[in-house]
């Protein structure tokens, strides 16, 4: 599913559009690591989008993940993204469905403006490192996979293990996520949505 191919790096500072890495290759744990499985129950990323006149925000819940860990230090890991349980949390009643019904394109004639669910259900993380607190992975959204970096702390707690992020930013217009887009369709005038989506992660993973 993963290309490694040269693509866009992000940080959760600024990032630069023009700027293009190669992704790395995922990382691989060795062999004293002991693997913790994801709890999608526990787990979740909540995220937020703006525009001139409102901010929406909301959660996406995992399906699945896996971590491992030597000596409590993250050697590898990945986790699936359930790109159908897009929820959004500031509004209610009709307003939430709609919203959430475009964003997902579940909605007739909408299906490509935003995570198209029915052709892309999924979204995948796949770590390639962590070096002082900085967590590194190929993000894969709607079958294009990008470089991207987040600060986070990773605390255990007996067999539990608990990774959140730092709030960082995405430039969805990076997976072909444009409707909306000034950078792509400059003649939108105050009617854009801006490219800059903000992510926290808060996962939790026990010992197998």
């Amino acid at each position: 599913m993963l290309a490694f191919v040269a693509v866009g790096a992000f940080s959760c500072k600024n990032a630069e559009k023009d700027t293009e890495v190669a992704t790395e290759q995922a990382a691989e744990a060795t062999e004293m690591a002991v693997e913790y499985t994801v709890d999608p129950a526990a787990s979740q990323i909540m995220w937020e989008g703006s525009k001139p006149t409102k901010t929406h925000n909301g959660t996406i819940a995992l399906s699945s993940g896996v971590f491992h860990l030597n000596e409590g230090n993250v050697e590898a890991g990945n986790f699936i993204i359930d790109m159908n349980t897009i929820n959004v949390q500031d509004l209610e009643g009709d307003d939430k469905a709609g919203l959430e019904a475009h964003l997902k394109g579940t909605a007739d004639g909408k299906e490509g403006d935003f995570f198209n669910v029915k052709e892309y259900p999924s979204a995948k993380f796949e770590m390639t490192g962590i070096e002082n607190n900085v967590v590194k992975g190929n993000l894969t959204i709607k079958d294009k996979t990008n470089a991207v970096e987040f600060p986070a702390s990773v605390t255990m707690d007996g067999d539990k293990m608990m990774l959140k992020s730092e709030t960082f930013e995405l430039d969805r217009t990076k997976w072909d996520v444009n409707f909306g887009s000034k950078s792509i369709f400059p003649n939108l005038g105050d009617k854009f949505i801006d490219d800059t989506m903000t992510i926290t992660l808060s996962l939790v993973a026990n010992k197998a």
